[in-house]
């Protein structure tokens, strides 16, 4: 993923207004992350820790989505759950529910589409192998693979949040 500016992010975001994107937490620390790594940049905003953000290159343009995170984890110590853009494992609340309202008018009348995403939205990083889970299976797909993967299962999300 190229680098992206703070003004780049909050002109990408398609499912709020243009007031609800200006005020949106955007990470302080954009010039440190790792871009060359990065399929997407997601984070959670620390002053309202049930919304999180995602913003992809798509078609040639970013597509910005905000997301509202669940609260409820798995109990238990076996307990497991899967993202459903990189499928990694995780085991206790390393997955969450995230819903995302749907852009245009059917967001503005409530509709929403939600999956299960890694709660810190590193999909990119357990993909690469850079970042562990301790639920973590072998797979045989190569990594080259694995992010392509992800990426079609990130741009079917956006399609379905942007439709």
């Amino acid at each position: 993923m190229r680098p992206l500016t703070e003004s780049d992010i909050r002109r990408s975001f398609v499912n709020c207004s243009k007031g609800e994107a200006k005020r949106l937490d955007v990470p302080k620390d954009l010039a440190e992350r790792p871009w060359d790594d990065l399929d997407f940049l997601g984070w959670r905003d620390p002053g309202a820790p049930e919304r999180a953000c995602l913003v992809a290159e798509r078609d040639g343009r970013l597509v910005g989505l905000v997301l509202r995170a669940g609260t409820g984890t798995a109990r238990g110590f076996t307990a497991r759950s899967m993202c459903s853009l990189c499928l990694s494992t995780h085991t206790s609340g390393g997955v969450a529910l995230m819903s995302a309202p749907r852009a245009g008018e059917a967001g503005r009348q409530g509709n929403t589409v939600g999956q299960y995403f890694c709660t810190d939205l590193a999909c990119s990083l357990f993909v690469r192998g850079k970042k562990q889970t301790a639920g973590d299976f072998d797979e045989t797909l190569s990594v080259d693979e694995r992010i392509a993967r992800t990426q079609d299962n990130l741009t079917a999300f956006i399609a379905r949040v942007a439709k």
